[in-house]
């Protein structure tokens, strides 16, 4: 290593340099908005996968932000691999903006550069390749850590001898340290460095490991020539079951190792994390991968090693900055000082003391000095299935073997092995979702032009059971078999014949089937459904605008209101201070008058239900007691109508011609319907015994014309009639329902049957799929791809045109409530009227002398004269008149008429 005089003086000579304004081309003049107070910037130099180290790094800085605290933010440039002198100039800009670390690049050699630089102005620099230096900062695993996992598993797998195949010098650090554990007695180690030349072409190297007696082989190198390495050494023939594998390279999980699956080679690699972390997870849809994962499935991962550890430095460095607030100050490349920062290596020295474990891709983080520990690797192994670990490693407890039952516990049995086996694999095409032609502008051919359901099932099961298969279109006549003639039709009898080997479809298991070929256990439940029309928007009727409140409530509304106006008119008339002076001018009048006539009454009853109101004021506390009550009653029972009302006119009240399947056996108001016209839903109305579909299959005999070919045809009539529905399997009906809005399934299945993949009779290899189908079902993935077919593929168009539920009249459960309250309301309003009429008619009996009971009996005979609603003061026939207080003035009554009433 360069000693820090010398970093300092590459650092003045490049200053000497004058930097043009083309180098920070793309990069942006946006520095200066960093400069806001309370964020903190950091910096991400990038010389590979540009795009996905972005979006890693912003995402690392949202989590860091949300979880710990911090104010980070990005500063990104982009840089040519191995470039120092345009990275030198990408550094200093972002120095001058005062950033709080660096991250990056990928290349070594710029970083080493990069790093001088760093640790001349004492600002902290994070890099992620594999380094036995103790320069920067790393969260890398040291070389001889992984010479010590290396170590373990060649142990465990008791290699007396092996190759040892390197990159470059920069892993003779590894061997060394494998040569010192094993001592003078460990295994014969033949070493060879594959990339001679430099020049990509490592085929004369791996033409001398073939030709050596060592099968075994340890190979190291960089992530970015191990893929081609893999490549050459499958051309040059040393991948295949004579050789055994350990890859000390941690990014193998992210290679594409579809070529090597079914090579039989054995290939050990090393895992730095596992892709089943939430953590992961929650990256890889950030970058944009499916959540279902299926483009990197069977235990590949997209994330490289370089990504995950610039993820967890971030969530250290934020950690850190929590603990130790670190202000960015800016910096100038060019000035000859030796003045750095006074905090800067006590923030990298804090880093190296911290502990973290939570929010982290690769496990734990700890130091030991420079040293970053705390990791634990996974032991992973390339099967036919994909990778699977099959142990951990760890420094204090080394390998502990984990290896799970294989998925592929057929596909090893040496006597009934359907390696390197090819298929035929009969499809109906097109036949959405179980086949159909891919839809691209390429011209396609072979096995890629065909995607489906059906397509996915033989995938997965050609990666359990590592057989390969020809998709072949079988036409939609899946066919039947006549047990007399012993002939069969369609796909069975291209089964029969031997011309196909399978045979998946929407294919019925059936009892006459099943005399002709064989199946797999199902890997699908259904059963006969009917599909038609939605139900259709209803004609509006005269009076829909009744339908908020249900006929209860309308009743319950005409008592209360005739109820209400009723008394107003009595409490009118009990009430003394509703009996005015009709002529204001006269200061004793003759006569007084009530304005809660009935017409009155009813009246205002009706201006408040309305909520317009009326000239009619209520003066007496009875009145407005009951006015009141009726006010909030109508208040709450007009705001129920409006809002119910809202949603009547627009909510949908669908009408249905059919709702079961009685009904459409009764041909109810002229509803035909049909079938396929072979097939196992024909057939169960052939052979049942039930009334109903007896009845059913009578008609399709008499009507032929209402059987289809195929179930597109029978989808397509239901569409464009109104009277017509079509009986297929409930799998499809959900199918076409998610995709056509206006179709829907009526009732429930008629009966259970189940989807098989149809094979010759007796065939030795059944056991082997009905195993792999039940591993499949056990782990969801039957499940999913259902779920991706029917639910994601091509869906999306009804989504918002779901069925919104029903509106419903308001009824008395609803509004019973108010109504007790206008009835409590009213009744205390009537008890309180009639108690102040009789306390009025004593005080006016005593004040006139006259007797109660003849005072009583003269008021309630004029209370209850309906007809008359003029009150006569002076009256010959009045017994006040006869009393000695006859020439009580007109004033003085009205004065204590007010005076009772209140």
């Amino acid at each position: 290593m360069f000693s820090k005089h010398i970093f300092i003086s590459f650092v003045i000579i490049l200053s000497r340099v004058p930097l043009h304004s083309t180098q920070y081309e793309g990069y942006g003049s946006s520095y200066d908005s960093f400069q806001n107070m309370g964020s903190v910037p950091i910096g991400l130099l990038t010389d590979q996968n540009t795009d996905q180290m972005n979006i890693v790094f912003d995402h690392a800085i949202e989590v860091a932000n949300q979880e710990v605290g911090t104010t980070l933010t990005s500063l990104k440039a982009e840089v040519n691999y191995g470039d120092a002198y345009q990275s030198y100039g990408r550094l200093c800009r972002m120095m001058e903006t005062g950033i709080a670390g660096v991250f990056g690049p990928s290349s070594r050699h710029t970083a080493v550069h990069l790093m001088s630089i760093c640790d001349a102005m004492d600002i902290p620099h994070i890099y992620s390749y594999m380094s036995e230096y103790a320069e920067g900062f790393n969260l890398h695993p040291h070389p001889a850590d992984l010479a010590k996992a290396l170590y373990s598993l060649i142990t465990e797998f008791n290699w007396t001898r092996f190759i040892f195949l390197y990159e470059s010098a920069d892993y003779l650090n590894i061997l060394n340290e494998l040569t010192t554990m094993f001592g003078m007695n460990g295994p014969v180690v033949t070493v060879l460095r594959y990339d001679m030349h430099l020049n990509g072409n490592y085929k004369q190297v791996l033409r001398r490991v073939r030709k050596s007696v060592d099968n075994r082989i340890v190979v190291v190198g960089s992530s970015e020539t191990m893929p081609e390495f893999l490549n050459q050494a499958q051309q040059v023939g040393i991948i295949n079951e004579d050789y055994k594998y350990i890859i000390g390279n941690l990014d193998f999980h992210s290679f594409d190792l579809e070529e090597y699956k079914y090579s039989e080679a054995n290939i050990t690699g090393l895992r730095l994390f596992s892709p089943e972390k939430m953590a992961v997870k929650e990256l890889l849809m950030k970058l944009g991968y499916p959540s279902d994962q299926d483009e990197f499935r069977n235990g590949s991962c997209p994330i490289t090693v370089e990504m995950a550890l610039t993820y967890d430095a971030v969530q250290l460095f934020a950690e850190t900055l929590k603990n130790l607030p670190f202000k960015p100050v800016s910096q100038n490349c060019s000035q000859r000082t030796e003045s750095v920062r006074d905090d800067g290596s006590s923030f990298k020295n804090y880093m190296r003391t911290l502990r973290l474990t939570d929010r982290l891709l690769t496990g734990p983080i700890f130091f030991e000095g420079n040293v970053r520990k705390g990791y634990h690797l996974d032991v992973i192994e390339l099967q036919p299935s994909g990778i699977v670990k099959v142990g951990t490693w760890d420094e204090q407890r080394h390998y502990r073997a984990q290896r799970l039952a294989a998925t592929t516990a057929q596909f090893d049995n040496i006597d009934n092995s359907l390696a390197n086996k090819t298929f035929v694999v009969l499809l109906s095409v097109p036949n959405k979702p179980y086949a159909q032609l891919v839809e691209t502008f390429k011209q396609l051919e072979g096995n890629s032009q065909y995607e489906g359901y059906g397509v996915d099932l033989i995938k997965e099961l050609a990666d359990k059971l590592g057989f390969n298969f020809t998709f072949v279109n079988g036409g939609n006549d899946y066919g039947s078999y006549n047990k007399t003639s012993n002939e069969s039709t369609g796909m069975l009898r291209e089964i029969m014949m031997g011309r196909a080997d399978l045979a998946i479809t929407d294919l019925t298991i059936t009892s006459e089937r099943e005399e002709a070929i064989d199946f797999t256990i199902p890997f699908m439940n259904l059963g006969i459904a009917i599909l038609y029309l939605k139900p259709q928007k209803a004609t509006p009727e005269l009076f829909t605008f009744m339908d908020p409140f249900s006929e209860e409530v309308w009743w319950f509304l005409g008592f209360s209101f005739l109820a209400v106006a009723l008394s107003f008119f009595i409490l009118g008339r009990l009430s003394p201070s509703e009996w005015d002076n009709p002529y204001p001018c006269i200061e004793e009048p003759e006569e007084l008058e009530n304005q809660f006539t009935i017409g009155n009454s009813i009246w205002f009853t009706t201006g408040a239900l309305l909520q317009q109101g009326s000239e009619i004021g209520p003066k007496a506390l009875s009145t407005r007691t009951v006015a009141t009550f009726w006010l909030f009653f109508t208040l709450i029972v007009v705001s129920s109508y409006t809002a119910n009302l809202a949603a009547f006119l627009t909510i949908e009240k669908p009408q249905s011609l059919i709702n079961s399947v009685d009904d459409l056996a009764d041909n109810k108001d002229g509803v035909v319907y049909g079938a396929k016209r072979t097939g196992s839903t024909r057939n169960f109305f052939l052979t049942s015994e039930d009334e109903r579909y007896k009845k059913m299959n009578k008609f399709m005999t008499e009507h032929p014309e209402h059987l289809t070919e195929d179930n597109q045809e029978g989808v397509r009539r239901v569409k464009t009639s109104t009277h017509y529905a079509f009986l297929m399997e409930s799998t499809s009906i959900e199918y076409n329902t998610k995709r056509e809005c206006n179709l829907k399934k009526i009732g429930d299945a008629l009966d259970e049957k189940g989807y098989g993949i149809a094979m010759r009779k007796n065939w030795g290899h059944r056991d082997k799929f009905n195993n792999a189908l039940l591993e499949l079902q056990e782990q969801g993935v039957l499940e999913k791809m259902k779920n991706k077919w029917w639910n994601e593929v091509g869906t999306g168009i009804c989504a918002t045109k779901e069925d919104a539920p029903d509106a419903t009249p308001l009824d008395m459960n609803n509004l019973e409530g108010v109504f007790f309250v206008l009835l409590v309301g009213s009744c205390c309003a009537l008890l309180y009227g009639i108690i102040s009429w009789v306390l009025f008619v004593m005080k006016k009996a005593h004040h006139y002398r006259v007797p109660l009971r003849e005072a009583l009996k003269e008021e309630f005979q004029f209370v209850v004269d309906f007809n008359n609603y003029v009150r006569v003061l002076k009256s010959s026939a009045s017994i006040y008149s006869r009393s000695r207080q006859s020439s009580m003035s007109a004033a003085s009554v009205a004065q204590d008429s007010h005076t009772a009433d209140s």
